[in-house]
């Protein structure tokens, strides 16, 4: 198979998982006893857990999203055969991580060579938001590691494998179905784009075996019809539907996340170093050693990548309220690896290349970049823990029966102490933000409360990029959800009370503020 390509028997596939898992497990220990962040604790969590006390796969105690089972169950069995907390979880979650690691090891290796798949996998492992997600409860590394494993199988025309393997990623995550689905499309178009311009760009002749690309529609159609006649509804609960299609569809809106999903393939948090290192490599010639020139990856390989990062990139414009960078993991790996391979073929300074990368992923997991940013992408996550656990329980310690205004995701941190916040669950008043319009509206109803907890919902940079650039500004509020949330001080001043306790942690603050009402019965 060429230079040190990847051999089948030439290393134990056991050996590489437990290897990852290790060195994973030795990364996130610090970590693992962190209570359930965001949507973690807003619908997967809950969800595992009615599967692990109720056995329904359809939540009982939050609204369905219709997100298929798969994963929740795998944390459900775990909490049956070790018991339910946090480090059980994210200790699931690494083997999850470990697993997809593996398989994007043996795909690189199978496309490339050991080389190119040890600086693929490293790179990956310690990119900020695969590193931060390998933790977390969510289900897009799971779909994501078993697309890896699929398109390992995929380009050895190992297409009943293929199929399982993907038939599995939907089951982790819906809209895996857009590897498969975008892998079909392109072996029918694929033939005549190939006669007509004399190339050889098919991985694979056309064929009826094209069909199996077919076969994880089926365990999703059946999904989608167990969940239609369980709830009345397919894909998710309307008001899920309105937010992530419904309101999507406008074609400005469209254009802007195209813009950022592009931005997150291509530069997002370090990223902008891998990709601009591969783009002047391509200047350079092929480098030549013993066996000749240093080959690339298959075009017709790179081809069937590139459409199916296309197809993600242009869905996940399209559809999704928010623009998580978490819903490319699946592609984000494959823009790693063709990068890295481009390295590997023409630049002597290979290592250190690489070496420099994974340094730049690695400050950006612990410095916040000087742009907005989802929370979960790097460790901003753990400070965003750490602050609420020290608030809620100071809240809970000192004011046990009190009524607290606040907002999502706090709202389930007080109400669910199984998520890790709170001993018992305690009274609250919810708001949609703490921008200025919603906390005049609460001081209306200030009766109904005693306390507030207030919180940064969002990461504002000191010195955000395009701040004064009003028409964007205008565009993230009206589409993707941006707003102001008020500092501490000026939110007691509306909500009329006194900030009893503060803290703020690179960029995020919290505060809780007692009103006056309590302070005049104290007194």
């Amino acid at each position: 198979m060429g230079r040190d390509r990847f051999r089948p028997h030439s290393f134990s596939a056991g050996l590489l998982f437990a290897f990852l898992f290790v060195a994973l497990f030795l990364l996130h220990v610090r970590l693992l006893r962190l209570p359930y962040f965001w949507d973690e604790a807003g619908y997967y969590i809950p969800a595992a857990r009615d599967l692990f006390l109720r056995g329904t796969l359809i939540p009982q105690s939050t609204v369905s999203n219709a997100h298929p089972p798969l994963v929740m169950a795998y944390l459900a069995l775990w909490w049956k055969l070790v018991g339910y907390t946090p480090t059980v979880t994210r200790t699931a979650m690494l083997l999850v991580a470990a697993f997809s690691l593996a398989g994007l090891f043996r795909l690189a290796a199978r496309i490339a060579n050991a080389k190119v798949a040890i600086a693929t996998t490293a790179c990956t492992a310690i990119y900020p938001v695969f590193f931060t997600q390998s933790s977390m409860a969510h289900v897009d590394l799971a779909a994501a590691g078993l697309t890896f494993w699929a398109f390992a199988a995929y380009v050895q025309d190992r297409r009943m494998e293929a199929a399982l393997w993907f038939s599995l990623a939907v089951l982790a995550k819906e809209t895996a179905i857009l590897a498969p689905l975008a892998l079909l499309a392109w072996e029918l178009v694929c033939p005549a784009l190939a006669r007509r311009t004399q190339h050889q760009i098919c991985l694979f002749p056309r064929s009826w075996r094209s069909a199996a690309l077919l076969a994880p529609a089926i365990p999703l159609a059946l999904w989608y019809s167990y969940h239609y006649l369980r709830t009345g509804y397919i894909f998710g609960n309307p008001e899920f539907f309105r937010y992530n299609v419904a309101e999507t569809l406008n074609p400005l809106r469209i254009v802007l996340a195209l813009m950022l999903r592009l931005w997150h393939i291509f530069g997002y948090l370090g990223m902008y170093i891998l990709s601009v290192a591969a783009l002047l490599a391509m200047w350079r010639p092929a480098l030549s050693d013993e066996e000749g020139k240093r080959p690339r990856i298959a075009p017709a390989i790179q081809l069937a990548l590139l459409v199916v990062i296309a197809t993600y990139v242009v869905f996940m414009s399209v559809i999704g309220g928010a623009p998580l960078v978490r819903y490319l993991l699946p592609v984000i790996p494959f823009v790693i690896a063709i990068f890295v391979s481009t390295l590997w073929r023409r630049v002597r300074q290979f290592w250190a290349v690489m070496a420099i990368v994974m340094i730049t992923f690695a400050i950006s997991l612990f410095v916040n970049p000087p742009y907005g940013f989802s929370l979960e992408d790097n460790l901003a996550y753990r400070d965003y823990i750490v602050l609420h656990h020290r608030a809620e329980d100071f809240l809970e310690a000192r004011y046990p029966m009190a009524r607290v205004l606040t907002a999502w995701p706090a709202t389930d941190e007080l109400t669910r102490p199984y998520l890790g916040y709170v001993t018992r669950p305690m009274r609250v008043v919810q708001v949609e933000d703490f921008t200025v319009e919603q906390l005049m509206s609460a001081a209306e109803m200030r009766p109904s409360f005693d306390m507030a907890l207030v919180f940064s919902t969002k990461y504002d940079p000191p010195h955000p990029l395009f701040e004064q650039w009003r028409s964007w500004q205008q565009w993230k509020t009206r589409f993707f959800g941006y707003h102001r949330d008020v500092p501490p001080a000026a939110a007691a001043q509306l909500l009329g009370g006194r900030i009893i306790y503060s803290e703020d942690r690179k960029g995020q603050w919290v505060a809780i503020i007692e009103m006056e009402q309590v302070l005049e019965a104290r007194n």
